[in-house]
């Protein structure tokens, strides 16, 4: 019976919103393309919105998805880039929408696309092995100013956030660190249980097996405050109870990776108000409160000028990154 009232009550939402809702609806199978491999973070964040649409009946057509993360995820975009205007693809990605052509000579451009909404973003805490000698960042870059180029952070893929928010440490603390790349967060942070990288600058989510297991530690989130309070994860220590990278002396205000959906360009503007009325109820669910829960993301929900605000911002500083690394294709 709860579960029913919980979907009366955010169907009910629904029927109240904007009118465009009334207006449009689908009228065939939708497809939600991620710019992912399955069992990726991507692939997750599809798949729960996918499972709160469906059981709370906020979308009465089947939805299908498909995985198209060839490319690190440009497989996706020019999936979206070939459908354009079709209003039954929604893309779900991160900021690889809009910073892949930036690196990469590519057959799409996010003009090709337009966003629809961001619901979570995704925190990067700096960590090491749990019987490292570092306590705090400060710890971690002095040693690199005394051996430039030997301590190693490890990463998912060249290019990408992780290598970004490495190379803005370097910036920030006048040091220069060795990246090596992995496959995937999940790849870098066993390397670095098992001590073949000093440090990686990975998710909550993907590194808190390591740390219940006592293999790895965390030294700080790169966030302009403490992560929400959870329960203790190993020994007595939370989330909340990891610092901030700033009261450590990194001067590095925030850095977050939006969980982005887009749709082709020239989808007509009555089906993307559709699916940002149905994307809210997503967020305001219970359900999706417990994603964010489990994956310890910050619920953040952008649609309209804030969002295509918060993207401008983010590409501008990112790109001033890899022109200064040598990485711009521009």
């Amino acid at each position: 019976m709860m579960k029913k009232a919980i979907g009366a009550s955010v169907a009910s939402l629904m029927l109240l919103s904007v009118p465009a809702w009334a207006e449009w609806s689908p009228d065939r199978p939708v497809e939600f393309v991620v710019a992912s491999g399955a069992g990726g973070g991507s692939d997750n964040f599809a798949r729960t919105i996918q499972s709160v649409l469906t059981r709370n009946k906020l979308i009465d057509k089947p939805i299908v998805v498909l995985n198209k993360g060839g490319g690190s995820g440009a497989e996706a975009f020019l999936y979206g880039k070939q459908n354009k205007a079709d209003p039954s693809k929604l893309i779900f990605a991160t900021n690889n929408a809009y910073l892949l052509p930036h690196v990469a000579k590519l057959a799409y451009s996010v003009s090709d696309l337009q966003p629809v909404a961001a619901l979570a973003m995704d925190e990067f805490i700096v960590w090491v092995k749990a019987d490292a000698p570092y306590k705090t960042i400060t710890d971690l870059t002095d040693a690199a100013k005394a051996e430039p180029g030997k301590i190693v952070f490890g990463g998912s893929q060249s290019k990408d956030v992780d290598e970004t928010l490495v190379a803005l440490i370097e910036d920030a603390a006048g040091v220069d660190f060795k990246y090596v790349p992995f496959n995937g967060g999940g790849e870098a942070s066993v390397q670095l249980a098992g001590g073949h990288i000093t440090a990686n600058t990975n998710n909550p989510n993907e590194n808190i097996g390591q740390w219940q297991a006592g293999a790895i530690r965390p030294l700080c989130v790169v966030s302009t405050q403490r992560m929400a309070k959870s329960e203790p994860i190993q020994g007595e220590m939370g989330w909340q109870d990891i610092p901030t990278c700033k009261e450590q002396g990194l001067n590095i205000d925030s850095y977050q990776m939006p969980r982005t959906v887009w749709m082709p360009a020239e989808t007509p503007p009555e089906a993307v108000a559709f699916y940002q009325q149905a994307l809210k109820a997503v967020f305001d669910s219970p359900e999706w409160q417990d994603y964010l829960t489990k994956t310890s993301q910050t619920g953040t929900f952008l649609t309209g000028d804030d969002l295509k605000s918060f993207v401008n911002d983010s590409e501008t500083k990112t790109v001033a990154v890899f022109k200064e690394q040598g990485w711009s294709t521009e």
